[in-house]
């Protein structure tokens, strides 16, 4: 058995052995690393990988969706409107769906293309400046404008929280959130705090490193 399938059941057993109430969906951040290297894992079986270049997703995944309808394609990164008919034609989930424009496209781009997508509402937790996301205050108004008038499927939100010590206040509060909107799945949790998301509800985790290894 390969190491990064090695690494990834250690991961699914910390999973498991804290007995989460949901379901916890895996994303194996495959960003920047070849096809042969992530190849073990899906030979292996799992389905879920996540990408933040629509460019280089187009590139590495597009043949391996072709024969295998089972590999579901996630947008992690930063989505430019100007990109998003293609990442539709690409991908399968967007967790980084952050502003009105962007949603309209995505919507058009998928009735056009006969594609429903799942997506996730990123939120900007810790209101940081650098940061992509909604602002908690708008949160209500842009969840109805996605469901209602361009009818697009939330799953949940998304946070990447600030880099301090304070992660599991900013899980804690997204979770919070999430609840409030009704919503069943929340996407949260690298490879240095995924545990800690899945105490507060995350069923989707970005695991990249700590499956694959480090990125040179």
């Amino acid at each position: 058995m390969s190491t990064i399938v090695e690494r990834f059941n250690k991961i699914k057993s910390n999973i498991n052995a804290s007995k989460p109430e949901k379901n916890v969906n895996i994303i194996a951040v495959s960003k920047t690393f070849p096809l042969n290297h992530i190849q073990p894992l899906i030979d292996y079986g799992h389905n879920h990988y996540g990408e933040n270049k629509v460019q280089e997703a187009f590139n590495k995944w597009s043949d391996i969706k072709k024969e295998n309808s089972k590999i579901k394609l996630h947008m992690i990164g930063k989505l430019q409107s100007n990109k998003a008919k293609s990442a539709v034609e690409v991908f399968d989930y967007i967790h980084s769906l952050d502003n009105q424009k962007l949603a309209d496209v995505l919507a058009k781009s998928q009735n056009n293309l006969n594609k429903s997508l799942k997506y996730f509402i990123q939120v900007n937790i810790g209101n940081e400046l650098q940061k992509s996301g909604i602002p908690v205050n708008e949160l209500d108004a842009f969840y109805s404008y996605c469901t209602q008038e361009i009818n697009l499927k939330i799953l949940g939100l998304m946070v990447i929280p600030p880099n301090n010590s304070h992660t599991k206040k900013y899980f804690k509060s997204v979770n919070e959130l999430n609840a409030s909107l009704e919503l069943d799945d929340l996407s949260m949790g690298m490879s240095a705090d995924y545990m800690d998301a899945i105490n507060y509800g995350a069923t989707f985790i970005r695991v990249g490193s700590l499956i694959f290894g480090s990125r040179s």
